[in-house]
């Protein structure tokens, strides 16, 4: 899903959110904020690391967060803001980018239109999860384990010793299929240019209302990637390991927020209520913008 907005807001206090391995010394954070304050609008500054964010973000007040970094940072970032409405302006200072909307060069002419309102905002579907072990449902509370919500991807993956992992997947509580695989994705469209793509998945685009279900490195000759409707809710059971022994698997949030599971838990999955907002400046459409990426 990915509903487009045109605004014309004037943005009063800026957040500045920049990967500290990307940008040292928040160098180009501190430009971005000198900047805007030659504008007279009001700019934070916090820094993220592989630790994580070096303060919690506040929401309170601010008009629009500028992320500094590569899509990892963005997702982050995108997770963190779940809920608050708060649109992303992405700084690609990483790689691919392509949840990136300008480089550090093009920064100030980015916040120039924003500030004029020639602006879109792109509000793109996440997922969340919840892990059940037993009879104990992890979703929220103070004893439960979190997954925070993907902009990305929900994956559960293979940790330790190398070994297939058998899976048995549910669909709206009906059983889809048993795998025997690596892993297995559960990705949104946004989510589809990710691990999603590095395994073999299709390339979705970010408008079409779907969740794509894709296998990591399956062992059959013919598994592929599972296209399912928006509101389907997606189950998968960890299964055995070698001579019915107990396996241990680990879910994850966009590669991040881990959490170790066992052969019987099962792990939840469906569209979030949340979306993420992320500002959109150029006239290129997903198409084009992927061509140039991959090029």
């Amino acid at each position: 899903m990915e509903a487009w907005i045109r605004l014309k807001v004037k943005m009063k206090k800026y957040l500045i959110v920049s990967n500290t391995i990307k940008d040292p010394e928040l160098g180009i954070a501190g430009n971005i904020r000198d900047y805007l304050k030659s504008r007279e609008v009001s700019a934070e500054v916090i820094g993220l690391s592989f630790d994580g964010l070096d303060n919690p973000i506040p929401t309170e007040g601010i008009d629009c967060c500028i992320v500094i970094g590569g899509d990892g940072t963005i997702l982050q970032v995108a997770r963190a803001l779940a809920g608050s409405e708060i649109p992303i302006l992405g700084v690609n200072a990483g790689n691919l980018g392509y949840l990136a909307e300008t480089d550090p060069e093009n920064i100030g002419a980015a916040i120039d239109r924003i500030e004029a309102g020639e602006y879109e905002l792109s509000l793109r579907r996440m997922l969340r999860a919840r892990i059940i072990k037993g009879n104990t449902i992890h979703d929220t509370g103070e004893n439960d384990v979190v997954l925070s919500e993907a902009l990305n991807d929900i994956t559960i993956s293979r940790c330790g010793n190398l070994q297939i992992i058998n899976f048995s997947v549910f669909v709206n509580g009906k059983l889809l299929c048993e795998l025997n695989a690596d892993g297995i994705i559960v990705a949104t469209p946004t989510g589809s240019t990710g691990y999603n793509m590095s395994a073999g998945g299709p390339i979705v685009e970010p408008g079409a209302d779907l969740i794509i279900l894709t296998p990591i490195c399956a062992h059959t000759l013919n598994t592929r990637s599972i296209i399912l409707k928006p509101d389907d809710n997606v189950e998968v059971v960890v299964g055995n390991g070698r001579n019915g022994g107990s396996i241990t698997v680990e879910a994850s949030s966009d590669g991040n927020d881990r959490y170790n599971m066992e052969s019987g838990d099962r792990i939840e999955i469906k569209r979030s209520d949340n979306t993420a907002s992320l500002i959109k400046l150029s006239d290129d459409s997903f198409l084009q913008i992927l061509n140039k990426k991959l090029q």
